[in-house]
C-alpha cells in the first residue's frame, strides 16, 4: 500500500501535477494512483470520488496561494501596494518561463484551467472554484483599499476594481497559455497596474 502516512498528500500532488499539465478529464484515478505510488483501494479510503480529490487539490492550491501569493505579494505594508502588484506580475512571468523551460509549454493557471473545464460539468466543483475566486478578488480589493488609504489612488469602488483585476489576470493567463508565450505577461502587465492605479479612467 505504500507509505500510508503521506499517501493522501502524494495523491493530491500527483493529481495537481497531472491535471495541470493535461486536464482533469484526461487523467483518471488509475493514472493518479500509479503516479503517486498508491493502490487504488487506498485512494478510495481517502477520497470517495475523483471529484472529492479535486476539492482537496483546490484546497491545497488555495493554501499555497494564501501563503505564497497573498502573504508575499498582496500583503506587506513595508512595500507600497502598487509596487507589490508589479512584483506579483514579475513573479508570474518568472514562473511561466520556468514552466516553459522545463516542459516546453506554458500551462496557465491551474484554478482557471479547472474552472474553464469543469464549471459546467460539476456543480460542487463550480461552487468551490467560485469561492476560491471570491477570495482572490477579496485579496486584490484589500490591496486597493490600502492604496486608497495611502493616497496612492483616488477613492473608488475597490470591490469592483478587485474583481476586474482578477478577470484581467485570468484573461492574461489564457492568452499566455494559448500563445505559449510568457513574454505577454510583461507586455500586458502595465495595463493590469493601470487598472489598479486609475480604475475610474479604465472603467470609463
Amino acid at each position: 500500500m505504500g507509505r500510508t502516512s503521506d499517501a493522501r498528500s502524494r495523491l493530491i500532488e500527483s493529481a495537481f501535477g497531472l491535471w495541470f499539465a493535461r486536464s482533469y478529464s484526461d487523467v483518471g484515478v488509475n493514472e493518479i494512483c500509479a503516479h503517486a505510488g498508491v493502490r487504488k483501494g487506498s485512494f478510495y479510503h481517502f477520497f470517495p470520488s475523483k471529484s472529492d480529490l479535486a476539492l482537496a487539490v483546490i484546497g491545497e492550491v488555495e493554501r499555497r496561494f494564501q501563503t505564497e501569493i497573498v502573504g508575499v505579494y498582496l500583503e506587506g505594508p513595508d512595500v507600497p501596494p502598487l509596487e507589490r502588484l508589479e512584483k506579483l506580475i514579475e513573479h508570474n512571468y518568472v514562473v511561466a518561463v520556468a514552466g516553459k523551460d522545463e516542459s516546453g509549454h506554458v500551462y496557465g493557471c491551474p484554478i482557471g484551467n479547472l474552472a474553464t473545464e469543469m464549471a459546467t460539468q460539476d456543480e460542487v466543483l463550480r461552487g468551490r472554484l467560485d469561492t476560491f475566486f471570491d477570495h482572490w478578488a477579496a485579496a486584490f480589493t484589500a490591496l486597493l483599499d490600502e492604496a486608497v488609504a495611502r493616497g496612492d489612488v483616488p477613492p473608488h469602488d475597490t470591490r469592483t476594481a478587485g474583481l476586474s483585476l482578477l478577470a484581467y489576470v485570468q484573461g492574461v493567463s489564457v492568452l499566455v497559455k494559448t500563445r505559449n508565450d510568457p513574454s505577454l505577461i510583461r507586455t500586458i502587465g502595465p495595463t493590469i497596474v493601470a487598472i489598479a492605479s486609475a480604475p475610474a479612467a479604465v472603467a470609463a
